[in-house]
């Protein structure tokens, strides 16, 4: 059993490594996208929290109003009721983000905790999956960080919620991005 676990890791190090091969510009330019959205970011990090709770705010109530509309389409089908109230909840949750971005950006913020905990605990298993490839580090760093940031975001609740949120993203897209760029030219340089 642990033989057929360590083949399929093995294999599937080699196709990520070809992949990455291939494809080596794709991940560079995203790399550098996401390093220059991380500085905008951390440079205005109070207008990227207000921005991302009224992005989400409007995604939920689109998709929520569409999900109603869907839901009132096929009334027949099963699952109407739960198919509504999923739409309906949607819909009210996107609307109140929409109109109190700042309380929004609260929930948000302490949800954001969360995905950077697991964002971190994600990032450092691929690492370890990816370990006897070059750089393989810098995934783990990542993760490392994602999970700090979730740290730091708790010690500091309620009273940075106004700006952390943009804050964190910010970093947290450098040090995406840096590992994405570190990553694309050691595979790049041995296409």
């Amino acid at each position: 059993m642990a033989d057929r676990i360590e083949i399929e890791v093995r294999e599937m190090q080699e196709k990520m490594q070809e992949y990455l091969r291939m494809n080596w510009k794709f991940f560079l330019a995203e790399g550098a996208f996401f390093i220059i959205l991380g500085i905008a970011a951390i440079i205005v990090p109070q207008v990227f929290t207000i921005a991302i709770a009224l992005f989400i705010g409007w995604l939920l109530l689109l998709g929520g109003i569409f999900q109603i509309a869907r839901a009132i389409r096929f009334s027949s089908m099963p699952g109407f009721g739960m198919w509504l109230l999923i739409g309906v909840l949607q819909v009210i949750i996107g609307y109140f983000l929409i109109a109190q971005p700042m309380k929004g950006a609260l929930t948000l913020t302490m949800l954001m905790t969360l995905y950077f905990a697991v964002e971190g605990i994600a990032k450092i298993s691929l690492a370890f999956m990816m370990r006897p490839l070059a750089h393989w580090g810098w995934v783990f760093f990542s993760g490392f960080t994602a999970l700090m940031l979730s740290v730091v975001v708790w010690a500091g609740w309620p009273g940075t919620a106004a700006w952390v949120l943009g804050l964190l993203l910010g970093i947290n897209m450098i040090f995406l991005g840096g590992s994405l760029v570190k990553i694309s030219l050691h595979h790049g340089g041995n296409a």
